[in-house]
């Protein structure tokens, strides 16, 4: 066998009951093959076993006490994957479905995505099975503070600078900091992304992840000779990261047709714009989780218990809600619908492995989570850049450098993609590009 079966083989014995993570390594290693066939130091240096592998993983428990006085028992998790560039970054995750394989999977993603911001910010992620809806504030901030008494023993803001993701808001990070500078006896506001304004958040943070990939879109368009401007979108999700793409398609002249939740999804013809994408936020704050409330409101078809992939006509596919939610089934609708052959991945992972597949033998352009959605991670360094230079940059500041990220990580991994013979293959650039930039970190400093 060649050196990557040889990995991936190894990596799917180690981690037999982990298939989210064993998928994400499989998918990026069959990409690196013509960079590892290519230059031995890779195999000699075993780059590629090094980074299948976390530099750390903590797993722990979170005690906390409910409103009723009852003790609840939650998991806790942190992997620090890479800090070969740089500190370890990446979000905490608060949902019941958290295990150690999401996490892992998360940060050995996180590393390559980092790696594509083209910052000095290495790959984390962290979370637990804690369940924020239906909490109180006061259960909420217990179980932030008990998660805090463990986690802070591994983060700071030349260690780890964790983030917010699901689950995980302004609310839990502040939670979170507030209990951190307690027990660390300092302000050490470099060790937590995503905070508040008033207390070293930045400007423009919120939305950054969904105009990132919106500003993504709109270099990939062009190196295809088409416009966002009258161009037609089908999102999943309602959350934070479906907004600030609707809400960004619609400056620059799109269209938004389709929301969805865990309950279904909404098809809207005449287009989610306007007071109809703060509704989003509305929804979202309900904490109901319902999609089928935009369908109540404005009177426009709800399908429940489907999702909209092939059963809508659309220009653009724009899955934004969480991993694994595109099927093989979905990607033969979408193939059979024909209106559509672009998928812009902006959730974690949101493609099942065979759905890839399908879709790229029929000809479409895929491009990934990993590229499309830094403009969170890359906005959260930002943030740090500014604690560290106690400086506040305007929100046109942030971004000016935004969209300035999204477009080279488009420019990088179609020119990586170019240079293997693989033009077109965005998945493959953006795992070339990531990768190169980490591994040959790791080459210069020896074996860590």
């Amino acid at each position: 066998m060649s050196y990557v079966d040889d990995v991936i083989a190894s990596v799917s014995a180690k981690n037999a009951n982990e298939p989210e993570f064993i998928q994400a390594v499989e998918e990026v290693l069959e990409s690196l093959r013509p960079v590892v066939e290519q230059d031995d130091r890779y195999e000699k240096a075993a780059i590629l076993e090094r980074m299948c592998e976390p530099e750390r993983i903590v797993s722990f428990r979170v005690p906390w006490v409910d409103d009723e006085g009852k003790v609840q028992v939650n998991r806790g998790f942190r992997a620090q994957f890479n800090s070969a560039i740089g500190p370890y970054k990446g979000g905490i995750r608060l949902h019941p479905t958290v295990n150690q394989s999401i996490i892992k999977f998360l940060g050995f993603e996180q590393t390559f995505k980092n790696s594509l911001t083209g910052l000095p910010i290495g790959g984390g992620k962290g979370g637990s099975d804690f369940n924020p809806k239906g909490k109180s504030d006061g259960e909420i901030m217990r179980f932030c503070q008990s998660f805090m008494t463990e986690l802070y023993r591994y983060i700071g803001g030349d260690t780890d600078c964790p983030a917010g993701d699901i689950g995980c808001g302004a609310k839990e990070i502040g939670y979170m900091f507030g209990f951190y500078k307690r027990i660390i006896g300092r302000y050490d506001n470099g060790a937590l992304s995503g905070k508040g304004i008033p207390y070293g958040g930045s400007l423009g943070r919120t939305e950054a992840t969904g105009h990132g990939a919106v500003y993504f879109t709109e270099k990939l368009f062009e190196s295809l000779g088409r416009t966002i401007k009258g161009t037609t979108f089908a999102l999943s999700g309602f959350g934070n990261v479906t907004w600030g793409v609707a809400d960004m398609i619609n400056k620059l002249g799109g269209k938004v047709v389709t929301v969805s939740g865990p309950d279904g999804y909404v098809y809207d013809p005449d287009g989610i714009s306007g007071e109809k994408v703060d509704y989003l936020v509305e929804m979202r704050s309900s904490l109901r989780d319902r999609c089928e409330d935009y369908a109540d409101k404005y009177g426009c078809e709800f399908h429940k218990g489907e999702k909209p992939w092939g059963r809508v006509k659309a220009d653009i596919y724009m899955p934004c809600a969480t991993q694994n939610e595109i099927a093989l089934e979905d990607a033969e609708r979408m193939v059979a619908e024909g209106t559509c052959r672009v998928l812009v991945e902006v959730a974690n992972m949101p493609t099942r492995a065979e759905a890839v597949k399908c879709l790229k033998d029929a000809g479409f352009v895929i491009a990934p989570s990993k590229a499309v959605n830094a403009g969170g991670v890359a906005v959260s360094a930002l943030e740090m850049s500014q604690n560290a230079m106690k400086l506040s940059w305007t929100e046109k500041e942030v971004d000016d450098r935004l969209k300035n990220i999204m477009y080279n990580i488009f420019n990088n991994i179609d020119a990586a993609a170019r240079e293997y013979g693989m033009e077109g293959d965005l998945i493959a650039g953006a795992n070339i590009a990531g990768f190169k930039k980490v591994a040959d970190a790791m080459l210069a400093q020896g074996i860590f």
